[in-house]
């Protein structure tokens, strides 16, 4: 006979000690002991007499038992053992628990901090203690949906931090891709907010003019840790301070490491116009070794997933924000702005000079424009100097700040 909500409330252990069951149909019974009343049902699976644990009376209500039992009903009706069911939902609660956004984070951090500096790792573990793991850090991974990371980022979006907030989302991209393939997550949720966030307004390309901050970055580029050609790249960029489009197309071509000359074809350059680059002895030295790895293909810098394509225009900046830089302080742009400050106000350098070497539009006096190899021989040398002077910052040499700077 079925059970009702009063006999429940008002049945009695027998005096033996020993549990009453009473049952309630479809398997179920409440079985009585002193300690309690517990909600169990028997069935059988794979030829084997079970028993299903629903719940303690009055926490579980006879309206809910029930309910249960017609859950595990439909679980036997598809060939699934329910005792093994519910085991595997308490393991993922468990699971769930114990991975956090925060525990997933920190575990990403700690696992990829040799891939980054000092800095940068310090930098990632404030974006997130500060932006993100106040609002998200406690949440399950797994049960974190776009909208969570969305309201988290909207917080930063709020005060300014256009920049940062990007860097942020990719930050919280990297421990979600973490998260999936170490099983704790399904997906990366942060897929889903793209063009969800403002992005910052266009200007002047972001950069490092001061010599204190150029030798830090210049002891960051060679402490990185990436694809070689990635490195390289990095490494080639505040000593030439080409376009960065000039940069990753380069070709071996246009190359000439006997005579340390590179001649960019006019089709290649903003002002349509050939442009040579002197290399000074550390340029040479960085193509060389990447010649060996390199030099069988077209480009100097070729994609990573297929030669037969230039590197990516978003591969130095993206290794710029890893480093720790973000958009409004540097930029793979930027080195230009650095090298004509520092060459100018720090080592007196001829502007004009600075000016044919950044392919800019330089006239004589009769209002002509120079051609390509005007001022060669003394370029080559201002570019030597140049070379020897990041060498000089890199290795810890005095750094004289500019002219008028505090």
């Amino acid at each position: 006979m079925a059970l009702t909500d009063t006999f429940i409330k008002n049945a009695k252990p027998n005096d033996t000690g020993a549990g009453v069951k009473h049952t309630d149909g479809g398997g179920m019974y409440l079985l009585i002991k002193s300690a309690g009343k517990y909600w169990r049902m028997g069935y059988r699976f794979a030829g084997k007499q079970k028993t299903l644990a629903l719940g303690v009376y009055p926490a579980v209500s006879l309206a809910k038992a029930r309910q249960r039992r017609e859950a595990a009903r439909e679980l036997l009706a598809e060939g699934i053992d329910p005792s093994a069911a519910k085991s595997q939902e308490k393991q993922a609660r468990a699971s769930a628990a114990v991975n956090t956004f925060e525990a997933v984070a920190r575990e990403w951090l700690m696992k990829t901090a040799t891939q980054r500096m000092t800095t940068t790792q310090s930098k990632i573990t404030t974006w997130l203690e500060k932006d993100v793991i106040p609002y998200i850090g406690k949440m399950p991974i797994a049960d974190v949906g776009p909208r969570d990371v969305l309201a988290a980022l909207r917080k930063m979006e709020a005060r300014g931090a256009l920049d940062s907030v990007q860097r942020v989302k990719q930050i919280c991209g990297q421990v979600f891709r973490y998260a999936v393939a170490t099983g704790s997550a399904e997906w990366d949720v942060t897929q889903d907010l793209k063009g969800a966030l403002a992005k910052a307004t266009p200007g002047n390309f972001a950069a490092i003019t001061e010599p204190i901050k150029a030798c830090e970055l210049m002891r960051s580029i060679f402490d990185y840790s990436g694809h070689h050609c990635t490195v390289a790249a990095l490494k080639l960029s505040p000593l030439v301070f080409v376009r960065p489009g000039e940069l990753r197309t380069a070709e071996w071509a246009e190359i000439d490491l006997g005579v340390a000359e590179w001649r960019i074809p006019g089709i290649k350059m903003k002002m349509k116009a050939d442009h040579i680059v002197p290399l000074c002895t550390q340029a040479v030295e960085i193509l060389l070794d990447l010649q060996a790895i390199t030099g069988h293909g077209k480009f100097v810098f070729p994609s990573i997933r297929t030669g037969e394509r230039p590197m990516s225009e978003n591969t130095i900046n993206a290794a710029l924000r890893g480093m720790g830089y973000a958009a409004d302080v540097h930029s793979a742009h930027g080195f230009r702005a650095m090298a004509r400050t520092i060459m100018d106000e720090v080592l007196g350098e001829r502007v004009d000079l600075i000016e044919h070497q950044l392919a800019h539009a330089v006239k004589d006096p009769n209002g002509r424009a120079y051609n390509r190899t005007a001022h060669l021989p003394a370029r080559r040398q201002m570019m030597q100097r140049w070379g020897d002077y990041l060498d000089k910052l890199r290795n810890g040499a005095d750094v004289i700040p500019l002219r008028g700077a505090a």
